[in-house]
């Protein structure tokens, strides 16, 4: 099953229930990102899960722990203004990398929510981007 195939109930559901999915997404709080496809030019959306930090949402491009990127990751250096879903609200935005203290403030708020999380850092030589979202319009 590819990522677009496994995304594409989750966006139904969460887009038909103002933002709440069951399942394995049941209780955590949950986006879609629309990014423009750095090679295709076309929008590609993927429900990510995020934490609030410093006041503004954060993701984490983990991609499980894999050596690259997620593609929607690598879409936003091409183009870092997205759509973003949260709940019942759409609004655009400019995705951030995080460094320094800001990254450090990201990795552990998202260790306090998913411990899992850890094991995404430990098994990949990549570090993993937190991204952070600021609204613009």
């Amino acid at each position: 099953m590819s990522m677009n195939e496994f995304n594409k109930p989750v966006i139904e559901e969460f887009r038909a229930n103002g933002g709440i999915v069951g399942g394995p997404w049941l209780g955590v709080p949950l986006l879609l990102l629309t990014t423009t496809g750095a090679k295709s030019g076309q929008p590609r959306t993927n429900p990510l899960g995020y934490c609030v930090v410093d006041g503004r949402m954060v993701v984490i491009a983990s991609y499980n722990g894999a050596p690259d990127h997620p593609a929607w990751y690598r879409n936003l250096a091409a183009n870092p203004t997205v759509t973003i879903e949260a709940g019942s609200e759409r609004f655009t935005a400019r995705a951030i990398s995080l460094d320094g203290d800001a990254w450090d403030r990201a990795h552990a708020e998202f260790l306090l929510r998913n411990a899992e999380i850890a094991s995404h850092h430990a098994r990949t030589t990549r570090k993993i981007p937190y991204v952070a979202f600021e609204r613009i319009d």
